[in-house]
């Protein structure tokens, strides 16, 4: 809605001024189609542009002004409140059953992994949500120290995410972040069966009040639990595929043979 309504105002202190959408779109460097899609609010109308046309259409501030109001969100918002719990936790337990999980992805393989988002994402909100990410992996290590526990599936470890080389600095970076003593990472192998492992993610969460979450994604739907009665089924069934996945050691030794076959 603000791409929209800042296009709608574009368009409008540009007709008044007499200015075309050819002159625009050369005076600031842009094609034609281009400034005509941010005037229609289906791209994000640039800093560049709104300095530009408020210069040629005399709007003295009043379309720079927009700039704030454009700036990519950080996280989607389905996930804002998730970010808000975990923010607060002292204990994260995760499962993950396809790709790495997010506090221990490195920069390349959070960047391929949003870079291939459905509806596609502009670059500037693919730097914007890669940084976050990376911001909030800084939990890893703060103080007073959390817990975390993560157990991934084979699968994920598998999946040639951005190519050979960017796998190859994702697993030695789990190599890495596993030597914490605060982090726990367990790899649960494809050859072996857990209730509800192929079921999809899921997180734990215990915030320093002890309240408890669970939060769950799927293909359209991101819920995040507080109920008693839900947040317990969800930590049984970690509980028994964490039971099943490998120890910390065992997953250590399983990582390196998957990052030698790279």
């Amino acid at each position: 809605m603000a791409w929209r309504y800042c296009g709608n105002q574009l368009k409008l202190w540009r007709t008044q001024a007499g200015v075309s959408r050819e002159e625009l779109a050369k005076e600031a460097g842009y094609e034609y189609e281009t400034v005509k899609s941010m005037e229609q609010g289906r791209r994000r109308p640039t800093v560049r542009l709104l300095e530009v046309a408020d210069e040629m259409c005399g709007a003295r501030g009043k379309l720079v002004a927009a700039t704030d109001y454009l700036q990519p969100e950080r996280q989607p918002g389905h996930v804002r409140e998730y970010m808000e719990v975990e923010a607060e936790a002292i204990a994260i337990y995760s499962y993950e059953t396809l790709f790495v999980p997010g506090l221990l992805q490195t920069e390349e393989y959070a960047k391929a992994l949003m870079a291939s988002h459905w509806p596609p994402i502009d670059d500037d909100t693919l730097e914007d949500r890669v940084t976050a990410r990376l911001r909030r992996q800084e939990k890893l290590t703060r103080k007073p120290a959390a817990l975390f526990s993560f157990v991934v599936y084979e699968a994920a470890l598998r999946t040639s995410t951005g190519g050979a080389a960017v796998m190859k600095d994702q697993l030695s970076h789990m190599l890495d972040v596993g030597t914490l003593r605060n982090v726990s990472i367990q790899v649960l192998p494809a050859d072996r069966y857990a209730p509800s492992h192929l079921n999809g993610p899921l997180l734990l969460l215990e915030t320093e009040q002890h309240s408890h979450y669970g939060y769950v994604e799927g293909q359209n739907t991101h819920v995040l639990y507080s109920d008693a009665p839900t947040v317990s089924t969800l930590t049984k069934r970690y509980g028994m595929i964490r039971m099943q996945a490998l120890s910390a050691e065992e997953s250590e030794q399983f990582i390196r043979r998957a990052l030698e076959t790279l």
